[in-house]
C-alpha cells in the first residue's frame, strides 16, 4: 500500500498543476480503501490510488467516462486531467468536477421505490451503450462480471467465497448460505453479447441529493461483462418493497437474477480478516441483515 497524505498530494499539485497548487484541500469524510481521496477547493476533488492493482482505473475512468456520461440519467465524475507518478508517488491519479450530495443511504430517501426506478433506469441506460472496445474483466477492475465459478481473482471466486462462508458459522446459516451460491453456481450463464456494468453499486458509490438519486461515482471496476454484477444493488442498496420494484423496472431474467443473489453473496460475508469489516460493527450488521435477506429471496424462489 502507498502512503498518501496531504503534503504528498500538494508537492503533487505544484509540480503538475500549480494553478490549483494552493487551493483549499481536506480529505473526504469516508473516504474507500482502494483509493484516497480528497476535496479541492469548492469544485474539484482528487483521487490517488493506494494499490498497484488499482492503478489502471485512473485511465480506464479518464477515457471511458466522458464517452459514457451523455448516455446516463444520473451525474457521474467529470475528469478534469490526469496526473502523473511523482514525488515518490508511482501511479497515475485524477482531478474531477466535485459532485455536492451524501452517501445514498435506503432509509434516508424520500422514495425508495422511485429511487428503485431511477437505479434501474440507470442501469438500463449503462447497458444500452455501445460496449465496442470496452474493457472486459480484468485484472484492475477485480474481474467483475466474469461468470460465477470462474477462477480469476474476483470477489465471487470460489477459493474466496466458500471459506469465507464456513468462516460465519456462529453468524448466519451456512448451510442455506452455501445451497444459495451452488445454485448461482449452476445458473445458466449470460448467453448474450456482453454489456457495460458498473461493478460496485454500493451505498458508497451512490451520491443523494435532498432525499432523491443525484449521481453514481467510483467507475473503478467498470467493465463489458455479465450484467449480473450490477443487479446485486438488489441487495447492496435495496431492501424489501423497493427490491421488487427494482427488479420489475429492470425486467431482469430469472437466471441473472440468480447470478446476482451470487454477487450478492459474495460481496455481503463479514469475515474478520477482512479490513472492510475490521472494526466496523455497523457493517457486519448490516451485511448479515442483507445476507438474511438473500436467503429469503433464494427461499422465495426455489
Amino acid at each position: 500500500m502507498t502512503d498518501i497524505d496531504e503534503a504528498l498530494v500538494r508537492r503533487l499539485l505544484k509540480s503538475q498543476f500549480p494553478q490549483w497548487a494552493e487551493l483549499p484541500m481536506t480529505p473526504v469524510p469516508a473516504p474507500g480503501m482502494d483509493n484516497a481521496t480528497f476535496r479541492l477547493g469548492d469544485d474539484k476533488s482528487l483521487r490517488l490510488p493506494r494499490y498497484e492493482r488499482w492503478a489502471g482505473q485512473v485511465e480506464r475512468e479518464q477515457h471511458w467516462l466522458p464517452r459514457l456520461a451523455p448516455f446516463l440519467p444520473l451525474t457521474v465524475s467529470t475528469p478534469l486531467a490526469m496526473g502523473a507518478p511523482g514525488e515518490g508517488y508511482p501511479y497515475r491519479w485524477s482531478i474531477y468536477r466535485w459532485l455536492d450530495g451524501e452517501n445514498a443511504d435506503i432509509e434516508g430517501l424520500a422514495d425508495p421505490s422511485r429511487a428503485a426506478v431511477d437505479l434501474a433506469g440507470f442501469i438500463t441506460a449503462l447497458q444500452a451503450v455501445d460496449a465496442t472496445g470496452g474493457p472486459g474483466p480484468q485484472w484492475s477492475n477485480a474481474f467483475r462480471g466474469v461468470p460465477l465459478g470462474d477462477p480469476a481473482d474476483s470477489i465471487a471466486v470460489e477459493a474466496r467465497v466458500r471459506p469465507k462462508i464456513a468462516a460465519l458459522t456462529d453468524l448466519a446459516d451456512t448451510v442455506l448460505l452455501t445451497e444459495v451460491w451452488e445454485t448461482a453456481l449452476a445458473a445458466p450463464a449470460w448467453d448474450r453479447p456482453p454489456v457495460w456494468v458498473h461493478g460496485d453499486l454500493g451505498t458508497g458509490n451512490i451520491l443523494a441529493a435532498d432525499g432523491e438519486l443525484s449521481a453514481v461515482i467510483d467507475f473503478g471496476t467498470l467493465a463489458v461483462a455479465d450484467p449480473a454484477c450490477d443487479v446485486l444493488a438488489a441487495w447492496t442498496f435495496f431492501d424489501g418493497p423497493s427490491r421488487a420494484v427494482f427488479r420489475a423496472a429492470l425486467d431482469v431474467d430469472e437466471a441473472t437474477w440468480t447470478r446476482a443473489r451470487g454477487w450478492g453473496l459474495a460481496s455481503s460475508l463479514p469475515v474478520p480478516d477482512d479490513p472492510f469489516f475490521a472494526g466496523r460493527p455497523d457493517r457486519v450488521e448490516r451485511a448479515l441483515r442483507r445476507l438474511d435477506e438473500i436467503i429469503a429471496d433464494h427461499l422465495a424462489h426455489r
